[in-house]
């Protein structure tokens, strides 16, 4: 298929908005008589509020109300006593930001404490199997295990993570004529409609979000939290708009984050390194009013040809905010533990990381025994280990050095699903020639607004500057969630699939046409570049069709969805991650010095759009190895580093040589335009390659995130 606007590494289409700052957040829209919400939050993890004090608040200068009954209001905890430490228990609307701001400091609450465990690793706490997420086996784990040549059998460890994208959760919320209206920092607009007409007992037509532009996600906004639910139940009390965006620390308190977790990892082996044996057994924190999951024993599975494999997920049910999707869920901390293993038996059996995993390439997905559409990961380790420059590489621990300091290489595999789900777009072509594609979609960075309008464009054979994307409106047709790396193979795939429909359109009503230059030509003839069609010299154009028809554009909606394509073929990314680091042997400081990746993704919409999500990726592997983690005060459930001055992520200076390449490949068995997934696999490599590469500079294996100074010394 001839493209002009695919595979272009094009600017975003939205960039100068954003960096002069036109472009307009949710926080920012001006709506006229807004008022400021700030919620009051509960400071027991377990309990009930016996007695809560709201004249100092109301007594104070531009305070107009002050909410404390959400009796009526389903959340998605319970309402009528404290789940955990956060928990909003009052909203103060006032005039302005700091009138709330301040009521709420004026606020007094006491409560009946309840004897609470926020501590999943207290032993009094029995751990549990969740329903989604059975025990699995194949073939004799224990007993391959047992007689396997060589074994490796790991405990690892990973902390809380929280989100934090530069923007904060931010919600107005306008009623007119008994309808609500939402500007909300949310990654699904029409799941956010969905959850707040559920909250407020009001039909889910009544609700429209608008979310064209995000200021970062990484799944904190997938969810929609009580802020948001808040923000319009204080809206219809006070009949005015009101604004509600947390503070950084209601941020950690207020919504879902990446849960702790408890990994055991072992393998089996013959002496020429078949794996022949693996047994995986994890556990997570959870929120004792609603189980969380996900997946983390997918790769451990499925991304060798392990013969013999058992693995068992638990859940520790505390009182907790829910955990939530974080860029890479659940996978990112299972292959961290499958990929700790891998290296580890390499050293065992004296062989290369890189062929050890090559050695135990499956032939199908013996999950579930299906062909793979596409799996080029030779292909990523051969080109990842010759553009880091793998073979300088000594397998010997510490052997290399920079004057005082241990260098190390150290490499993982990464793999995620390919996610495809239901979609739908309508295009439309206006009498000026230009289109327009709507779908409700987001965009919290990777480019969704510029990669769905290339596949527009060049289906509808038109030039990328003539095509416009609206996304942002759950009014829009439907479209999935904005995570799970499913936006471009399903978003995507449904704007290619309408444009080629509204494209035939076009091609229909010419050949139908007496006055159309194009009369009775075949319509497989036709073909359409840069607005004109085109056949054995005869030419037409969407302009003049439509000047004929006399119609000012002409519109098509059309949904596109991945059937059961996934009963019959196994499709999946993946990627090869290669580390290299320097260790201070006297401060136990790590410093990652250069990180390159090489990914089968599919066909690349965007090279340089997909050459940034990696680079993301990359920095938020860095965070999660090296830095990030969320501390709790256990008697109360506090958590103490709920802000950017003590909760470590990567700057600058952090990301020195971040690099990716994509092997050239496209996946037609899993949709039309051939792509696969890349937001979240891109970080799931990262941190096992650097703690690999720890381990080739000190020999010391370390298996808990992140890696501390205190750990190497």
């Amino acid at each position: 298929m001839a493209t002009t606007a695919v595979g272009q590494p094009l600017s975003r289409v939205d960039a100068r908005r954003k960096v002069t700052g036109t472009a307009t957040y949710s926080a920012e829209h001006r709506i006229e008589g807004l008022l400021y919400g700030v919620t009051v939050n509960g400071t027991v993890a377990r309990g009930t509020v016996s007695r809560i004090s709201v004249d100092a608040a109301l007594a104070h200068p531009g305070v107009l109300r002050v909410l404390t009954d959400f009796g009526k209001l389903q959340l998605a905890h319970p309402v009528d006593r404290l789940a955990f430490y956060g928990q909003p228990i009052a909203v103060v609307v006032a005039e302005t930001l700091e009138a709330a701001t301040h009521g709420a400091s004026l606020v007094e609450a006491t409560y009946e404490r309840q004897d609470a465990v926020t501590d999943f690793d207290d032993p009094d706490i029995p751990s549990q199997t969740p329903e989604d997420e059975p025990d699995y086996s194949r073939g004799d784990p224990a007993g391959a295990l047992a007689s396997a040549q060589v074994k490796v059998d790991l405990e690892l460890t990973s902390a809380r993570e929280n989100h934090n994208p530069i923007e904060l959760p931010s919600t107005i919320a306008r009623w007119q004529d008994g309808r609500l209206t939402l500007w909300d920092k949310t990654q699904w607009s029409q799941g956010a409609a969905r959850t707040v007409a559920g909250a407020l007992g009001i039909a889910v037509t009544d609700v429209r979000v608008h979310n064209e532009f995000l200021g970062g996600g990484f799944g904190s906004g997938i969810q929609t939290y009580d802020h948001v639910v808040l923000a319009a139940f204080a809206a219809r009390e006070v009949n005015r708009p009101v604004k509600v965006v947390l503070t950084r620390r209601q941020f950690y308190y207020g919504t879902g984050f990446r849960p702790a977790s408890r990994h055991r990892m072992a393998l089996g082996s013959t002496a020429a390194g078949r794996v022949s044996a693996l047994v995986y057994e994890v556990r997570i924190e959870n929120a004792r009013y609603r189980t969380y999951t996900d997946g983390l024993t997918d790769l451990p599975k499925f991304l060798y040809g392990v013969p013999n494999t058992s693995t068992a997920y638990r859940i520790t049910p505390i009182d907790v905010h829910s955990p939530a999707s974080m860029r890479g869920p659940g996978v990112v901390l299972g292959n961290f533990a499958l990929e700790t293993a891998m290296d580890q038996l390499a050293h065992e059996l004296a062989v290369d990381p890189v062929e050890l995993r090559l050695r135990n390439e499956p032939t199908q997905d013996e999950v579930s025994q299906l062909p793979f559409s596409t799996r080029k990961l030779r292909e990523c380790y051969e080109t990842g280990a010759r553009r880091f420059g793998w073979s300088r590489r000594r397998a010997e621990p510490g052997s290399r050095t920079d004057g005082d300091l241990l260098i190390g290489m150290g490499m993982a595999t990464a793999s995620y699903h390919n996610n495809r789900r239901d979609s739908s777009a309508r295009a439309r072509i206006h009498a000026d020639g230009t289109a327009e594609v709507f779908a409700a979609s987001a965009d919290m960075g990777p480019g969704t607004t510029t990669s769905v309008m290339q596949v527009a464009a060049d289906a509808l054979g038109l030039p990328a500057s003539a095509v416009t994307f609206r996304l942002g409106d759950s009014s829009y047709p439907t479209a999935p969630l904005h995570a799970a790396a499913c936006t471009m193979a399903s978003v995507g795939s449904a704007a290619h699939t309408t444009c080629n429909a509204l494209k035939a359109e076009f091609i229909r009503r010419a050949v139908a046409d007496p006055n159309s230059p194009l009369h009775g030509a075949n319509p497989a003839d036709v073909q359409v570049r840069d607005g004109q069609l085109e056949t054995s010299g005869a030419r037409d154009t969407y302009r003049d069709i439509l000047r004929r028809a006399g119609l000012p554009s002409l519109d098509i909606t059309g949904n596109w969805g991945p059937g059961d394509a996934d009963s019959k073929i196994s499709t999946y990314g993946y990627g090869a991650v290669f580390a290299e680091v320097s260790v201070d042997p006297l401060l136990g400081l790590v410093r990652v010095r250069r990180i390159f990746a090489a990914y089968d993704v599919g066909r690349v919409i965007s090279p340089k759009l997909a050459h940034s999500q990696a680079i993301g990726g990359m920095v938020g592997g860095i965070g999660m190895a090296l830095l990030e983690g969320t501390v709790t005060d256990h008697r109360d459930g506090r958590i103490v580093n709920a802000s950017l001055a003590d909760y470590l992520v990567p700057v600058n200076a952090d990301v020195l040589d971040l690099d990716a390449a994509f092997i050239n490949t496209e996946d037609p068995q899993a949709d039309p335009i051939g792509v696969k997934g890349l937001g979240e696999i891109t970080i799931v490599g990262v941190a096992p390659a650097i703690g690999n590469a720890v381990f080739n500079a000190t020999g010391k294996r370390l298996t808990d995130l992140p890696i501390r100074p205190e750990a190497l010394l």
